[in-house]
């Protein structure tokens, strides 16, 4: 990708509506929502239509193996045909560490553990030349943290190590809250240049889906909420109907 470039478009149209144009360059985004949402399968399809851009990624799990997340991504996205080509080509890379599962054996982490995990993702960031990051999730980077505001702390030099490396990063956050009345706002919403929302309301027989952009630090993004959906060919978010 050339660096040149001010925008990374999702390549999901009514997401970029919603953004205006695109997340700007070596910016740091939280995407965040409460469980079923769809935020591993959004970031994902941003990730997956860079790709077909020609535009390196990685996707950071650290809740599943490679192998599961890619096969529940393929089954969901069952159009999605040439992925398995392109992780062989290295233009999406996934990797998977089932950090959760290690903290059952080792219950006294500390916040040394959470800097070998950030080490690690920038030296294969640097290695593999990529410019756009998922990182799944922050519920398991806060695990390795004794206190919030050591989490905080933390949390801002990863945002700012990743923006010396000029990469664009998606990070994924648990809200306990599912309804847009409802959510609470956590320190990464502070430290991050952006955040994406995704709602339902509801209740869950007539449950409704939203996506809305909080913030997007240099972009002039809307604050409309609009509904989207997940289908076999990707998330489809209506169109926005008022002026960004």
């Amino acid at each position: 990708m050339d660096e040149q470039i001010n925008m990374i478009k999702t390549g999901i149209e009514g997401l970029d509506d919603l953004i205006g144009g695109g997340i700007p360059f070596a910016n740091q985004v939280v995407l965040a929502g409460g469980p079923g949402a769809g935020k591993t399968l959004l970031s994902f399809e941003i990730l997956y239509r860079n790709a077909k851009m020609g535009n390196k990624g990685i996707y950071f799990s650290l809740e599943e193996s490679e192998g599961k997340l890619v096969s529940n991504l393929k089954s969901t996205f069952s159009q999605f045909t040439d992925v398995d080509d392109l992780i062989k080509k290295k233009i999406i890379i996934v990797e998977g560490r089932q950090i959760s599962a290690e903290l059952s054996n080792r219950p006294s982490e500390t916040e040394h553990e959470f800097g070998n995990i950030v080490s690690q993702m920038e030296s294969m960031i640097f290695k593999e030349s990529a410019k756009l990051i998922i990182v799944d999730s922050s519920a398991i980077l806060s695990l390795l943290v004794q206190t919030p505001l050591m989490y905080r702390r933390l949390m801002l030099a990863l945002s700012s190590n990743f923006r010396r490396l000029g990469v664009t990063t998606i990070l994924i956050v648990e809200s306990n809250n599912l309804e847009r009345s409802k959510v609470e706002f956590k320190p990464e919403y502070f430290i991050f240049d952006g955040i994406i929302m995704m709602y339902q309301n509801g209740k869950q027989e007539k449950r409704t889906t939203g996506i809305e952009v909080i913030k997007m630090r240099g972009a002039k993004h809307s604050f409309y909420t609009a509904p989207y959906e997940i289908t076999s060919s990707g998330i489809k978010i209506s169109p926005i109907t008022d002026q960004i």
